[in-house]
């Protein structure tokens, strides 16, 4: 045996040498067509009003939710998530302003319906919690408890609401028991048959969400703790979504995504229906803050955190970066 036998004849290095190389052999690709642009409109402004707590993210005017729509198209990114933030004042306890065909989230849908037609997948959030004085997500009852038929029941005007105003994919997020059933049944009876529905199957009680309070004003006091899931619990997941999906759920979500990448790949390989995931406010913030200290990278965490994501299983990220990482993408970056 000569001195060489001792090296190894299996060396993984020599599909790492080169940047062609490692992007010829990579498993995971983004593409800006994974990517979902989730948008606030507020109501009664005429700029955009910056949230503190995510640079670089604002609640839009009407006329700027208008360009970002345009340049999503442009840049490639499959859809955009609405978020409407109307007035104070307009905000009561059964949060009627998210069923008013004339509030901010309906007002935006049309807007944006107008502006790009079906170029870009227009998704809206079905909650009521950016509505109600008292910041849940649903009606409550006599003992302060969130009422989860009652809660259906508005659900139901809403899901209405926004597909009258031209919505293409709607995305219930308060996490009551049947309300995909309910949706469904809501849209069909008005003959909207082709609107889907995005159905946020897991989402978790989770720390990360506390720039988005900001980002939708929100009047939350206390928590969500009796009706979002334990982040300790996976096969509670697995529950909810085989629900969701009984009751006809056109593709799934979970969120958040990076905390719960876990749950994500279980979520993934255990259906056949598109899958996909949010990576919220606070994961954004975190980066935006790290990297405005000079302790990471900025683009390159951007990227990996994303692509952590795609890795586990999730076919649609929603991401506060879409439209600047679909650019960067275009452009080879």
């Amino acid at each position: 045996m000569n001195s060489y036998g001792s090296f190894p004849g299996a060396r993984p290095r020599r599909l790492r040498t080169t940047p062609a190389m490692r992007r010829m052999v990579a498993e995971t690709r983004l593409h800006p067509a994974d990517l979902i642009l989730p948008a606030f409109v507020r109501e009664g402004v005429g700029e955009p009003v910056p949230i503190s707590a995510m640079p670089g993210v604002v609640q839009h005017s009407r006329d700027t939710l208008r360009k970002a729509a345009v340049e999503a198209v442009e840049a490639g990114v499959s859809g955009i998530m609405l978020f409407g933030v109307p007035e104070d004042a307009k905000k009561d306890a059964a949060g009627t302003a998210g069923t008013d065909p004339d509030g901010i989230l309906q007002v935006a849908i049309r807007d944006v319906k107008a502006e790009v037609g079906d170029e870009l997948i227009i998704m809206s959030d079905l909650c009521l919690d950016e509505f109600t004085d008292h910041g849940h997500c649903g009606v409550l009852d006599a003992h302060g408890r969130v009422d989860n038929d009652a809660t259906l029941e508005r659900y139901a005007e809403m899901a209405q609401v926004q597909a009258d105003a031209g919505v293409h994919v709607v995305g219930p997020s308060g996490m009551m028991d049947g309300q995909v059933g309910v949706i469904r049944d809501a849209l069909d009876t008005i003959g909207k048959e082709d609107v889907s529905i995005l159905a946020y199957t897991v989402k978790y009680s989770s720390a990360f969400y506390g720039p988005f309070r900001e980002a939708v004003g929100s009047s939350l006091t206390g928590d969500r703790k009796t009706y979002q899931q334990d982040p300790a619990n996976v096969r509670e997941s697995m529950r909810e979504l085989a629900l969701d999906l009984e009751e006809g759920a056109d593709m799934v979500m979970v969120k958040p995504a990076g905390p719960y990448l876990d749950v994500l790949a279980k979520v993934a390989e255990s259906v056949d229906v598109p899958v996909a995931a949010y990576q919220i406010s606070g994961e954004y913030a975190m980066v935006e803050a790290a990297a405005e200290k000079g302790w990471i990278d900025r683009d390159k965490a951007i990227f990996e955190s994303l692509t952590g994501i795609r890795r586990a299983g999730a076919q649609m990220i929603l991401t506060y970066w879409a439209t600047e990482v679909a650019q960067k993408l275009a452009r080879g970056l």
